[in-house]
């Protein structure tokens, strides 16, 4: 699935925010226009901007920020929420069909991760991303959004910026449950935790990462001093404050020989926390360069999966496992499988077409082509 398109801009000075509306001129709307002989007849005085598949030489544009000699538009639908760049990058923000939208706050990182999905860099873009997220909450359809992420980077690098955001959702989005991706290391400050608890935004829920039950092995996976520590005494200052909190654990070589250890640690000290997330590697970012530190087979920890899962189910904890097919699971753990990679980046490979659990299973990451399973096999009834 497409999320980014590239063409040439004309008139377009800073980002513009805006919905898409094709052929039909909107108020504020991004208007996309299949063929441009039709623009005279078309009424431009509150468009926004112009994207089009056409090149500009088919007609004279006066002041209208347009995009032309689009390369992909058919990924594009009415009410869609794109931004629009200067150098004529189209970015899709929101899908209003989709389950699968968040707001992407940052690139930097207090953390650098082995296995990140989205290497960190180090630039303050502070400000851009803060200005886009604002305008896309403020054109969110309230009835229509069950469901909102948030990522980055360090969303929670953005400082008073990362408040401001989370305010608006509250106020725009009251119903949408929010899930926002933060190692939690902030929260180690106490003030940061209760400007968050002043806020109150009930359908809010931090996904925090704990890779160990012992300080070495975490810093050593995020790659940070003392990240161990400040990401234990930050879930304990949102506890505090009775923040909905997620404990997300990425399972790979580095992981797996503590695994129930850690679920034991989580059960003992964290029974507070709404849901433990287990999840499977994706191919993509850090990973294919660490790959000799990281990679087993999901199939060779079935054993030490199954027991830490029915461990804390036993004890009451909300467990499920995250991106791993349900032909690497033991059937006991069929239950706790989740449809959890997002829609953009989701694939199944031939050999699943033939399974019987198909529609079930939760498949795996588009970046799985570069490594996978040699397990993965079609259930034929």
């Amino acid at each position: 699935m497409i999320l980014k398109t590239k063409g040439i801009p004309q008139f377009v000075n800073t980002f513009i925010v805006g919905i898409i509306s094709i052929n039909v001129p909107n108020k504020n709307c991004i208007l996309i226009v299949t063929d441009l002989d039709y623009l005279p007849s078309i009424d431009l005085s509150d468009v926004k901007a112009i994207i089009t598949p056409d090149a500009i030489d088919k007609i004279s544009i006066d002041s209208t920020p347009i995009i032309y000699s689009v390369k992909e538009i058919n990924h594009l639908n009415n009410n869609d929420i794109v931004v629009i760049n200067t150098n004529g990058v189209i970015n899709t923000l929101y899908r209003e069909h989709s389950n699968h939208n968040f707001l992407f706050l940052t690139e930097r990182c207090n953390s650098n991760c082995l296995m990140c999905s989205q290497p960190p860099k180090d630039k303050d873009d502070t400000e851009y991303f803060y200005n886009i997220n604002s305008e896309l909450i403020s054109l969110i359809s309230a009835d229509k959004c069950d469901s909102l992420g948030i990522t980055g980077g360090e969303p929670t690098l953005l400082g008073n910026f990362f408040f401001s955001l989370i305010e608006q959702l509250k106020k725009n989005l009251p119903n949408t449950f929010v899930q926002c991706l933060t190692n939690g290391r902030t929260f180690a400050w106490s003030n940061t935790a209760e400007k968050l608890n002043e806020i109150n935004h009930e359908g809010l829920l931090l996904a925090i990462p704990l890779y160990a039950d012992v300080a070495e092995i975490h810093d050593y996976v995020v790659q940070a001093k003392e990240a161990f520590n400040q990401t234990v005494n930050g879930i304990y200052n949102l506890a505090r404050y009775n923040q909905r909190i997620e404990i997300r654990v990425v399972l790979h070589k580095i992981t797996i020989p503590r695994l129930q250890k850690l679920a034991q640690f989580i059960y003992k000290n964290m029974p507070f926390v709404e849901h433990i997330a287990l999840m499977g590697l994706e191919m993509e970012g850090y990973t294919p360069f660490n790959l000799d530190k990281l990679w087993i087979d999901p199939y060779d920890y079935q054993e030490e999966l199954k027991e830490t899962v029915l461990f804390l189910n036993d004890f009451g904890m909300n467990v499920s496992i995250y991106n791993i097919p349900l032909c690497l699971l033991p059937k006991e753990l069929w239950d706790f499988s989740r449809k959890s990679i997002s829609d953009w980046k989701n694939i199944y490979f031939n050999e699943c077409t033939k399974c019987s659990k198909l529609t079930e299973c939760g498949g795996m990451f588009k970046s799985s082509f570069k490594k996978h399973s040699n397990y993965i096999k079609a259930f034929i009834n």
